[in-house]
């Protein structure tokens, strides 16, 4: 395969060729032997696109698919967050188990800095440095002002359904005025826990502490982080006329737009970022030959959307240092591992 070919993951109508990486010396025809770590600095590049207060798009360019693999990974399982560990259920006369509503309670992301804690070992005691102590006492009770014919049980009932706004922290030590400028609370006040009806309640204190998604998907603190490789539309030959209509309609709309040129309806690329690669155009024998789908291999668009425990630019900064840490450890490894072995020789 030719050089110009290295960072092309070709689509065909039946199948997908060069999907395997080779990025080892001489993979490739008039490839150069090694590329320099300074040559690696300079092709790499990270541009956002769109952000806001829970999403970011972004482009990673310049890199392997194992390098913004890890990147997503990292996102998902070893950024800390503050997530509900334990609930000790004083009271609980509803019809939800306290196993099922201890664990729906756990999913309920919490607004804290998880830099602001500690972590807490199992055989730590709970303090105001690791632990955010919360409290819910609900009593769901009838109406009396309700209409007597009314039938919606949220207006025949008070407290007929539990929301995560009823979580009250209760601040231990100097919590109060740590947090003064921003009290923790649950991040959404609208999460349903449970249901009750009259003479049902629920009483019940809940413990927070630091963890990572690996260990638990409640300390995740992404809802989603996904990447694609950037889709690439070559025109080999005009298409024009009433075909080029045809040949816009295989895409999404904003991926290709039709152009008068000298008097001439020809198809035009826009925006082929906007593409689902859904492979459409190539079922046409029209634009046989004159079209060839691709996929950059080392241009991933990242979508990630938080939580919201954690912004999403802090997010993705977050998991570049625990990506850099892990190369250290790694490096510091490889430099042991070398000197043992030629102090064996």
């Amino acid at each position: 395969m030719a050089l110009e070919d290295r960072n092309r993951v070709v689509i065909l109508e039946d199948r997908v060729e060069n999907i395997s990486g080779a990025e080892f010396p001489l993979s490739f025809d008039a490839q150069q032997p090694s590329r320099s770590l300074e040559e690696l600095k300079n092709s790499l590049d990270i541009k956002i696109v769109h952000i806001t207060a829970t999403e970011i798009e972004f482009d990673l360019i310049g890199v392997d698919a194992s390098i913004a693999n890890a990147l997503r990974r990292i996102m998902l399982a070893e950024i800390p967050t503050m997530a509900i560990e334990t609930v000790y259920m004083i009271n609980n006369t509803g019809i939800v188990q306290d196993e099922i509503l201890a664990h729906r309670l756990g999913l309920v992301p919490i607004m804290a800095d998880p830099q602001d804690f500690n972590w807490k070992l199992p055989e730590d005691p709970p303090t105001d440095q690791n632990t955010i102590v919360f409290k819910m006492k609900v009593e769901c009770m009838k109406n009396q002002s309700a209409a007597a014919d009314e039938t919606d049980p949220n207006k025949m009932y008070i407290n007929s359904s539990v929301f995560s706004s009823q979580l009250d922290w209760d601040p231990k030590g100097d919590q109060a005025t740590r947090f003064a400028d921003k009290p923790i609370k649950p991040i959404h006040d609208d999460i349903l826990i449970t249901k009750l009806r009259p003479g049902q309640l629920i009483d019940c204190e809940i413990h927070c502490q630091k963890g990572v998604g690996k260990d638990h998907a409640k300390y995740s603190p992404v809802a989603t982080a996904s990447y694609r490789l950037l889709p690439e539309i070559q025109i080999l030959e005009d298409i024009t006329g009433d075909d080029a209509e045809l040949f816009r309609n295989c895409f999404p709309p904003g991926v290709v737009e039709v152009v008068n040129e000298g008097g001439v309806r020809k198809a035009k690329v826009v925006n082929a970022r906007k593409d689902t690669v859904s492979r459409e155009v190539l079922r046409h024998k029209e634009f046989e030959g004159k079209v060839r789908l691709t996929r950059v291999r080392d241009h991933f668009i990242f979508n990630v959307e938080s939580t919201g425990a954690i912004s999403p630019e802090t997010l993705v900064s977050r998991a570049l240092d625990v990506l850099m840490e892990k190369c250290d450890i790694s490096k510091a490894a490889l430099a042991k591992a070398i000197k043992g072995d030629m102090s064996d020789e």
